[in-house]
């Protein structure tokens, strides 16, 4: 474990009196032309491109089904549901979302450290990365609520004080992600903009941030030029797939009112370079099981 680096400049204002608009000032990809990894060189030019990218099959069927048995173990275990990692949904009572699966679990921790997941992230960010964050998502049927629109970004700045884009997030479905079961909603291109939101960061905005988010919400005029401008695209795709986005591509998710679940689990790699400082627009930090202080690089 390390410890956090000095504070730096604040390149990405945010949570003031008025939402601002500011030009990225990082790269999307960081590594060198040819860094070897299991990114082609045109997959990586279109992760440049839209801020995101799909992998149709990341891993095996066999493989998922070891995956769902896990997530099927923890969701359902009595210790995990009373554990502060857990967030709750509140009309069933059901595990929303599971944070810290990576110690939590060791065959989540032994997915996080494959080289067909962190490799990809090693690839994108150009250096060695820890997990900033990892949790499964939970969306069973029948009136799962959604995530609203958001920046990753925006709220890993102002409350976990990380100075940089340089992360990126993996998140592999555990179950069919339909069109019309909750999927993933994403603005190809937004990474390019990051959208400094209005208002205050109220203390312990986590506790109710996980399951309503409030502050760090673009306004609905931000929302409809990003999307004028860019289009939405929507992650759709059978077990085993995955989508690697940018932690400042703009995305959200609508409630899953189906019969049809939809889990994924989730993975926030960020590089040892730009390990977390304290917030930049918050008044003390979030817990360390949402946003870590543990700096070990992934192995």
């Amino acid at each position: 474990m390390t410890t956090a680096p000095e504070r730096t400049a604040d390149l990405y204002p945010t949570r003031g009196t008025a939402e601002v608009l500011t030009e990225r000032k990082d790269p999307v990809i960081w590594s060198e032309p040819g860094t070897e990894g299991p990114f082609a060189a045109a997959e990586l030019s279109a992760f440049d491109r839209d801020g995101f990218f799909q992998v149709d099959e990341l891993v095996s069927g066999n493989e998922v089904g070891v995956y769902q048995a896990e997530l099927n173990r923890l969701t359902q275990d009595p210790a995990m549901r009373a554990d502060e990692r857990s967030i709750v949904e509140k009309s069933s009572g059901e595990i929303r979302s599971l944070f810290e699966v990576h110690k939590i679990s060791e065959v989540f921790a032994k997915l996080a450290a494959d080289p067909r997941v962190v490799g990809r992230a090693r690839q994108i960010l150009g250096s060695d990365v820890y997990i900033h964050q990892s949790r499964i998502n939970v969306k069973p049927g029948f009136g799962a609520s959604g995530f609203y629109w958001h920046s990753d970004f925006e709220t890993w700045h102002a409350e976990d004080g990380l100075a940089n884009m340089r992360t990126v997030s993996v998140s592999i479905a555990l179950t069919e992600n339909y069109a019309y079961n909750g999927s993933l909603l994403l603005v190809p291109g937004s990474h390019r903009t990051f959208l400094g939101c209005e208002g205050a960061t109220p203390k312990d905005n986590y506790k109710r941030s996980l399951q309503m988010q409030d502050a760090g919400i673009p306004s609905d005029e931000a929302l409809t030029k990003l999307s004028d401008e860019h289009g939405i695209a929507q992650w759709v795709g059978s077990a085993g797939s995955a989508v690697l986005f940018d932690c400042n591509t703009m995305h959200g998710s609508g409630d899953n009112i189906t019969p049809f679940p939809r889990s994924n689990v989730f993975f926030v790699f960020n590089s040892v370079e730009n390990t977390a400082q304290e917030p930049f627009a918050a008044p003390i930090r979030r817990p360390e099981y949402i946003g870590a202080r543990d700096f070990t690089p992934v192995r």
